[in-house]
């Protein structure tokens, strides 16, 4: 079966990182890598390393905070837009979008929005307004769609270790919920969630109280499927062992596997 893998990871950095991103992406082979939190400005993105590695790429980076690309494997992604509709004066570099192997693909950065309540939260769920108007969109536009990336929203409580102890987190408030909702209301598809309905799947594990180690994790790097491509998902998955790495980024790489065509 000819199948088309796309992966999401939130590199944390990927000057310091890079050695770690060169070997997953020869380890696993995505043929499209969506990437947030670059926390570079773009004459900084290490171009030539990915190049050297067999990926083309487009990103829109930012000095010390947030940052998207996106890499195709032996393809240049054909860039459709930068930003979201209406937040053109937004100074965070937290969405970019291509065309890559006869799909459109987002690569996303939502905002933190912690401290909650206050300004940061504000943007959080202004920018997720923003997020939503465009995915109808790009679902009206009738082509095949991923949204690919850190969404920085726990979906359920089934997607956390423990809930009581994030319950004042920007994360799991209500009105992040009820955006993601809203979103996949559209008619997109949660692919891990379609994949593996009643298991426990984490994607991120901060860097306190050994949570890495103790398996005391949070699903918040998700992959959303148009209505053309849930029936196209063949599998989906966490590369775990990233994450498990020597200076390691809190996320996991997240991937799914489509049918090319069916």
């Amino acid at each position: 079966m000819d199948t088309l893998k796309i992966a999401t990871f939130n590199i944390n950095g990927i000057r310091s990182r890079l050695p770690a991103l060169l070997e997953w992406l020869e380890r696993e082979a995505p043929d499209v890598a969506c990437l947030q939190e670059l926390k570079a400005p773009d004459t900084a993105f290490p171009i030539d390393a990915i190049q050297a590695a067999g990926y083309g790429a487009i990103w829109q980076g930012q000095p010390s905070w947030n940052g998207v690309a996106i890499l195709a494997k032996r393809a240049e992604p054909l860039e459709i837009r930068r930003g979201l509709p209406g937040m053109e004066d937004d100074s965070h570099s937290r969405y970019l979008e291509a065309a890559v192997q006869g799909v459109i693909v987002a690569s996303l950065y939502l905002p933190n929005g912690n401290p909650q309540p206050g300004p940061k939260f504000d943007y959080k769920l202004a920018w997720f307004e923003r997020l939503i108007a465009h995915a109808a969109g790009l679902l009206e536009s009738g082509h095949p769609v991923v949204l690919a990336g850190d969404f920085n929203v726990v979906p359920t409580d089934e997607d956390i270790y423990n809930p009581r102890s994030w319950l004042k987190d920007a994360l799991l408030q209500p009105e992040s919920r009820a955006c993601y909702q809203r979103l996949l209301a559209q008619g997109w598809t949660d692919a891990i969630r379609a994949r593996y309905p009643d298991e426990r799947i984490y994607t991120f594990w901060d860097y306190f109280r050994q949570h890495w180690e103790k398996n005391s994790g949070l699903r918040i790097d998700h992959l959303l499927l148009s209505p053309d491509l849930a029936p196209r998902l063949r599998d989906a998955g966490v590369d775990r062992w990233v994450r498990g790495q020597p200076h390691a980024s809190d996320h996991a790489p997240t991937w799914i596997t489509l049918e090319r065509s069916l």
